[in-house]
């Protein structure tokens, strides 16, 4: 898959140093990419070499203000404990076995964006894009709250896409209407999330709505539903999340219902790829 560009181009170098002293460089995770991707059948280990020896590096972590990353894998067995069965996400419900997430630095997200509109042609131009998977579930997100089970003590949301966390639960709400995804957000921070966190597994629940994609984004990614009425909960995991599935994460669905304030679309648990290995490949059908 990869190119050779053999262009002798003028690489500015000059301007990167300009670039460094303006602008916010916190370490706070404003924004996130969520990407929820399925490899056709068949190319599932080519997918994963692709992902890992390249574009985890060169279409997203080489990439200005893109500071954390980590990829997720849903066996065959854990896509079975996915719900609901009709899903606004996925179609069918156990579709899309690979999750990675991103940071992007508060207040850099359009010029992150610039850049990775740009790096993305380049890759396509350059036959550095696998084209045989499709996108189930790809948006940038803004964050808007992540709520500890511990406080003040433990790792920070900056710190978790590093933090060796053994399992991920993505839960997709979408509320009622765009006046009441506020309402069901202040719920969610204050009521639901933290009942839910005390005494289980889950260090952190962080919590983003998405974003619209540019118009000039990559044809094979579509455009982003629920914009103005959608949240995506990241729950991160310190153990395997089937071992406590039934008594933690079987029942959200059922908690938001009773809340009146929305629908869950999605609960899928995941675990931590390997890096540099094809662990689990052989798992996902």
């Amino acid at each position: 898959m990869r190119g050779k560009d053999t262009r002798k181009e003028d690489t500015r170098s000059e301007v990167y140093a300009q670039l460094a002293g303006v602008g916010p460089y916190g370490v706070h995770p404003g924004h996130a990419l969520i990407t929820m991707v399925e490899p056709h059948l068949g190319h599932e280990h080519a997918y994963n070499r692709w992902y890992e020896d390249d574009h985890y590096y060169a279409g997203a972590m080489a990439m200005p203000w893109m500071y954390a990353g980590r990829r997720w894998v849903a066996t065959k067995e854990l896509q079975l404990l996915r719900y609901p069965e009709k899903s606004a996400v996925a179609q069918p419900v156990t579709t899309g076995c690979y999750i990675s997430t991103y940071w992007i630095t508060e207040g850099r997200y359009g010029d992150h964006m610039k850049w990775t509109v740009g790096i993305n042609k380049r890759l396509n131009r350059d036959g550095r894009v696998y084209q045989d998977r499709t996108h189930v579930f790809t948006a940038f997100q803004d964050h808007e709250t992540t709520v500890y089970r511990d406080g003040a003590a433990g790792p920070r949301d900056y710190h978790a896409l590093d933090h060796p966390y053994a399992g991920l639960v993505v839960e997709v709400i979408d509320a009622d209407g765009p006046e009441q995804r506020a309402e069901l957000l202040e719920w969610l921070r204050t009521k639901h999330l933290p009942k839910r966190l005390a005494g289980s597994c889950a260090a952190m629940v962080t919590v983003f709505r998405p974003t619209p994609l540019p118009g000039d984004r990559m044809t094979y990614v579509k455009q982003v539903e629920g914009v103005d009425t959608r949240l995506t909960l990241l729950w991160f995991l310190e153990e395997d999340p089937r071992e406590h599935w039934e008594s933690a994460f079987a029942g959200l669905d059922a908690a938001v219902v009773e809340s009146g304030l929305g629908r869950v679309e999605l609960v899928a648990p995941f675990i931590p790829t390997v890096p540099g290995t094809d662990r689990y490949v052989d798992q996902l059908r």
